[in-house]
């Protein structure tokens, strides 16, 4: 059969179709997601990182300084490092145990949470992105993380010693109201679904997750995530023989969360289990478990989409040593299978951190050992810079997407 094609310019040119080929089976749209009111579009429903991407580089952050700022728990600072040269350009005072480096929803502020460990004086620190310039601090309750609404008129402060989540106004801090959410302990880590209905939140001290609805404003309720019956043994090379063990922990400890590119699972790092569950979170119930590596802790998706990258600590402590058996893990969405494992070269902690604009670095604080390390996408190979004291929740600006909902850069 012959098959006729108008180019450009009005040019015909013909190709011969086999008419007894069977017609090629067409994938069907992914029906449009139904989102609250306020909250922007969901542009792709089979993935939620369409807009994530090198090229999605919001006008608003046009003229910011591409920088990572990187908060140092112990020194009560914040070192700023040029990804350009790879070294600490600027360091400034914050408040006290400075957490995490948050973008806010609408990418104008990034916002240091120091949380006051154990103290009354919590804060947040603004820092100006065109100038990497930190301006007063603003007082606010036990500021461990936080988090932003899909619709962008609350900012979530999450008050963990509180067993609280804070709705404030974005940019005052006002408050607005909160959730209380009393079987959470140690609720830190949050991700929200497709649609911005609900969130899921990480109990890290229960070892159990509490979901939360947004529209309504009430806890829905608690999952307790289930222990594998092997684990990584402490201190030993994971790669040498007997370096797994029997798993006696009767709960974990749960860090990081991040949903699937389609929205139906979310993976959940979990520092006590050495790896991710998998939970359904539209019904509440764990349907998996991916073994990665002993503390595992943060989660980062690929700016394609593609890939998980999960951060361990190389410990089970909450306070561990230096030099651990810290490593990278590297999962592909598609199959839910680790693909690849990028170990820190003479042993480390990676911790949290971001995927820089290009996609061509990982980001991210080595916990116990005083540094940044920067993963090589492609390669794995490691580079290290020397920051202060107890590096934690560092961000990487600018990055693509339209909106932040909050952490060290969730975009969407």
């Amino acid at each position: 059969m012959l098959a006729l094609a108008v180019l450009a310019g009005g040019v015909v040119a013909t190709r011969m179709v086999d008419a007894s080929a069977p017609a090629p089976v067409l994938k069907p749209a992914a029906a449009a997601v139904a989102t609250v009111a306020g909250m922007p579009p969901v542009v792709d429903p089979g993935n939620v990182y369409s807009e994530i991407g090198p090229t999605h580089l919001s006008a608003a952050v046009k003229g910011d300084l591409e920088r990572v700022y990187v908060p140092n728990l112990r020194s009560n600072d914040v070192s700023v490092i040029d990804p350009a040269t790879m070294k600490v350009v600027d360091t400034f005072k914050v408040g006290r145990s400075p957490q995490h480096v948050i973008p806010s929803w609408d990418l104008r502020t990034l916002w240091v949470a120091n949380n006051a460990e154990r103290h009354g004086d919590g804060s947040l620190t603004p820092i100006d992105p065109r100038t990497g310039k930190p301006g007063a601090n603003v007082v606010v309750d036990d500021p461990y993380n936080m988090y932003f609404t899909p619709d962008g008129k609350s900012a979530i402060v999450v008050a963990e010693a509180r067993h609280r989540l804070d709705f404030r106004d974005p940019h005052t801090m006002a408050m607005q109201y909160a959730i209380e959410v009393p079987q959470c302990g140690g609720i830190n880590h949050a991700e929200f679904s497709m649609d911005g209905r609900y969130a899921l939140f990480t109990c890290e001290f229960d070892g159990s997750l509490a979901k939360i609805d947004l529209v309504n404003r009430k806890v829905l309720g608690y999952l307790k995530l289930s222990m594998p019956s092997t684990r990584f043994r402490e201190g030993v090379d994971p790669t040498a023989p007997g370096a797994s063990e029997i798993c006696t922990a009767k709960k974990g400890m749960p860090q990081d969360v991040r949903i699937s590119p389609d929205g139906k699972r979310y993976y959940i790092a979990d520092m006590d289990a050495d790896g991710v569950h998998v939970v359904d979170g539209d019904n509440l119930k764990e349907i998996g478990f991916v073994p990665v590596g002993i503390g595992t802790h943060g989660l980062y998706p690929s700016r394609d989409g593609k890939y998980l990258y999960i951060a361990s600590r190389g410990t089970h402590r909450i306070h561990g040593k230096r030099k651990g058996p810290g490593s990278v893990a590297v999962l592909d969405f598609a199959t839910g299978k680790i693909v690849a494992n990028w170990p820190v070269p003479g042993g480390g902690s990676p911790d949290m951190g971001n995927v820089s604009a290009d996609g061509k670095w990982l980001w991210l604080s080595g916990r116990y050992d005083d540094v940044v390390y920067a993963f090589d996408t492609t390669t794995g190979a490691v580079r290290t810079i020397k920051v202060g004291m107890e590096p934690h929740g560092l961000a990487v600006w600018p990055l693509p997407g339209r909106y932040s909902l909050g952490h060290t850069g969730n975009m969407r």
